[in-house]
């Protein structure tokens, strides 16, 4: 868990702001970021970088919020892209072409004439199919467009299958033993110029080693293409480094990039990595509220109004995320009897009362699954918790702030969730929640 969201006594905090009062003014589900823990992971970038002028370019899948890449945007950040939305968005956040990245497997041409179109640093290629079409493109404009090859070392990254992305089965980059013969290619491709080398093996890596048997397969490809009469102005080593969810222990980043740096051995290309879930992992949270709760005999359901449209990453990897009360329960004597109620408006005082002293009832701590509204028995945000809770208790779903609300989806015909920036002690609403008729608005009847 960040230090930028703490208990302050028995209330939860983002930075200064309780978020109890985030959900009382701008609703249930929403998303929580720390302007604070935004600055401080990319700091701890730049001074682990310093003397060697990186470039850093933030992963936008992982958080493509407009306001979090203004933050990195003003920071000094690149983008590492993966479609022609996200360069939209960079760009309308105020982030500069020249510092942008293109990575992915299926760059269409209307996306590659708009990378050229802008001026982006450089496209990580990753086919000689993509080699062939990006040259075309660029010819049709009379450009010439910067080319790195996203080359896949075959190297265990030791993490989910499904964010495993450097071994030969993988469906990126370009087979290393099959790298230097199209770096010829694409030298002698009149519209293409060769500026650097990439390399990304996966997401949410706890050790260095996958990262560095990475790098030093990578640094002896740039030998044999420098033997090639291939230089190479850049090396992109990519992204990747986990973050602490539950139990795991990953390298702090200060340790990571003194690894790669190791690896480097001084060499005098450009360094350039994508780091994405190690910035905004951490710095986010989904606030949701318990609608209801649920007893069985085997298993008792904590019913939330997030579900697996909001938080896609516990039923799409069995991801674990911590949840923790919003408002910590403390022991009290027990509810005092209250004095007869009697005159207009006594009945509905009693039904409140009757709620009030059953949801206290319920209070003591229990193991729950804690699940959402949608109709798959896969919806849940987490197995077997131990929570103290009743209904309309508020739920802080942590380490949120990384694929949450950018795999987010309207299943069920669920509109997105609110997003929010806490700034010190100002919150701001950076995305508003959507409505239903939005949801519909393009959607058309036939006769």
């Amino acid at each position: 868990m960040s230090s930028y969201f703490h208990y302050r006594g028995n209330q939860f905090y983002a930075e200064q702001v309780p978020l109890a009062d985030i959900a009382a003014q701008f609703g249930t589900p929403c998303y929580v970021y720390s302007r604070a823990a935004l600055e401080d992971g990319f700091g701890q970038f730049t001074k682990a970088l310093q003397g060697r002028e990186p470039l850093i370019c933030y992963a936008v899948k992982a958080n493509s919020n407009l306001a979090i890449l203004n933050v990195f945007a003003r920071l000094g950040a690149g983008f590492d892209i993966v479609s022609g939305g996200e360069l939209q968005r960079v760009l309308a956040a105020g982030g500069d072409a020249r510092k942008v990245v293109f990575s992915g497997v299926g760059k269409s041409a209307v996306e590659m004439l708009m990378a050229l179109e802008a001026g982006i640093l450089c496209f990580n290629v990753e086919s000689d199919a993509e080699l062939e079409r990006l040259n075309e493109v660029a010819g049709s404009i009379g450009k010439i467009a910067p080319v790195s090859l996203r080359v896949n070392p075959d190297v265990d990254a030791k993490t989910h299958p499904y964010i495993s992305t450097g071994l030969k089965q993988s469906k990126f980059g370009v087979p290393y033993n099959e790298a230097v013969t199209l770096y010829r290619k694409a030298r002698d491709l009149p519209h293409l110029r060769i500026t650097g080398i990439d390399c990304h093996i996966g997401s949410q890596l706890t050790e260095t080693g996958p990262f560095i048997a990475a790098a030093e397969k990578i640094l002896l490809l740039i030998d044999a293409l420098t033997a090639e009469g291939i230089p190479l102005e850049h090396i992109d080593l990519g992204g990747g480094l986990g973050i602490c969810y539950n139990n795991e222990t990953p390298p702090a980043i200060a340790d990571y990039v003194a690894a790669l740096l190791g690896t480097l051995r001084g060499r005098s290309e450009k360094l350039i990595l994508e780091p994405g879930r190690a910035l905004v992992g951490n710095a986010g949270v989904l606030l949701t509220r318990v609608e209801y709760l649920k007893p069985g005999e085997e298993k008792n359901f904590a019913i939330v109004d997030a579900a697996m449209n909001d938080l896609m990453r516990p039923a799409l990897y069995d991801a674990f995320h911590e949840i923790l009360p919003v408002e910590r329960k403390v022991k009290t004597a027990p509810l005092p009897t209250p004095p007869p109620l009697a005159g207009e408006g006594a009945i509905e005082q009693r039904g409140k009362q009757a709620i009030r002293e059953a949801d206290a009832r319920k209070s003591n701590s229990s193991i729950y699954e804690v699940v959402g509204p949608v109709c798959e028995t896969g919806d849940f945000i987490g197995h077997a918790r131990n929570l103290s809770i009743t209904p309309q208790s508020l739920l802080a779903v942590l380490s949120a702030g990384a694929y949450g609300m950018s795999m987010s989806s309207n299943y069920n015909t669920r509109p997105r969730a609110a997003e929010v920036m806490v700034d010190g002690n100002a919150m701001h609403l950076v995305r508003e929640r959507e409505t239903v008729q939005q949801l519909y608005a393009g959607e058309k009847l036939i006769s």
